[in-house]
C-alpha cells in the first residue's frame, strides 16, 4: 500500500540547530530517513520544521531538493515574514505553516488568527499545530474559524480528545502519528476521529521521533490498517495527505 508520510523530520547537522529546554536532537538526515523508510511504500511526505530548527529554511530547503518533488515543507516563521518571501517558498515546495504551542520555536500563538489567515490568502497554505488536545478549550474558537488548520499527533492527550473531536466536526484535519506520545489507545481514536470525517486523518511516521516515549515502528501502519480496513485505511495513509498538501 502506497504511503504519503505527513510528519517527519529532517535534523541535518550542516545546518543551525537550537537546544528547545536543554533538547539537543541527534542528526537524521535525508539519507538517514530513507534508509528507515525502505521497506514502505512511501511515494512522498511533509518535512515538518522542529522546535529545534527555529526559522531557519535552509536545511528544509536543501531537504526538499534532496528528497524530491513528491516531498513538501512545513515551515516556522514569523508573522512579519514578507509576502514576497512567502510566495519564495511555496515555489519551493513548502505548504504549510506550524505553530509549535507546546515546545516554541515558532511564531507564538497569539499570532495564529491573523497570520495563518494571511498566509492563506497569500499562498493557499494551512496552519499546523502541534498542541496538547486539553489546551484547545482556550483556542477552539479561533481554530474553528481559521480557514484551514490540522492537529499533529491525535491531540496528545485523552483528556483532551472531546474537544479535538468538535474540530473534527469543522473541518479540522487530524495527523494520525507519534503514537509513541499519546496517553491513549490511538486504534480507538482513529476509528471516532474516521467515523465523523473519513478525509480528516492523515498518516506520518514522525521520523526520527525525537524526544517520543517510544519511536515509530512497522506495527503502526497496521494499527490503521486493522482500525479501519484496507479500504479506509488507504485514504489516511495515502490519498487523504495528497488532497491536503495539493499533490498532483
Amino acid at each position: 500500500m502506497k504511503i504519503f508520510d505527513a510528519h517527519l523530520h529532517i535534523i541535518d547537522p550542516r545546518f543551525p540547530v537550537a537546544e528547545n529546554h536543554g533538547y539537543l536532537p541527534p542528526a537524521f538526515t535525508a539519507p538517514d530517513y530513507m534508509r528507515s523508510v525502505e521497506n514502505f511504500n512511501v511515494s512522498g511526505g511533509a518535512i515538518v520544521s522542529g522546535s529545534f530548527q527555529g526559522f531557519d529554511q535552509s536545511y528544509l530547503l536543501d531537504a526538499l531538493d534532496m528528497l524530491g518533488e513528491r516531498f513538501v515543507g512545513v515551515t516556522q516563521l514569523p508573522a512579519g515574514t514578507s509576502d514576497e518571501e512567502i510566495l519564495s517558498l511555496h515555489e519551493k515546495g513548502v505548504r504549510a505553516v506550524r505553530f509549535n504551542v507546546k515546545r516554541g520555536g515558532s511564531e507564538t500563538i497569539e499570532r495564529l488568527d491573523h497570520f495563518a489567515r494571511r498566509i492563506h490568502d497569500i499562498a493557499g497554505w494551512h496552519a499546523e499545530l502541534y498542541i496538547d488536545s486539553k489546551d484547545l478549550v482556550e483556542l477552539k474558537d479561533v481554530i474553528s474559524r481559521l480557514p484551514a488548520v490540522s492537529i499533529d499527533h491525535l491531540g496528545l492527550s485523552k483528556q483532551g480528545f472531546p474537544e479535538l473531536l468538535k474540530l473534527v466536526e469543522q473541518g479540522v484535519k487530524v495527523k494520525a502519528t507519534g503514537f509513541g506520545r499519546i496517553d491513549f489507545d490511538p486504534s480507538q481514536a482513529i476509528r471516532a476521529i474516521h467515523e465523523l470525517n473519513p478525509e480528516a486523518l492523515l498518516f506520518g511516521t514522525d521520523l526520527p521521533s525525537t524526544r517520543a516515549k517510544r519511536v515509530f515502528q512497522a506495527g503502526d501502519v497496521t494499527v490503521i490498517q486493522e482500525a479501519l480496513g484496507d479500504k479506509e485505511a488507504e485514504k489516511v495513509l495515502y490519498h487523504n495527505a495528497l488532497q491536503w498538501y495539493k499533490i498532483e
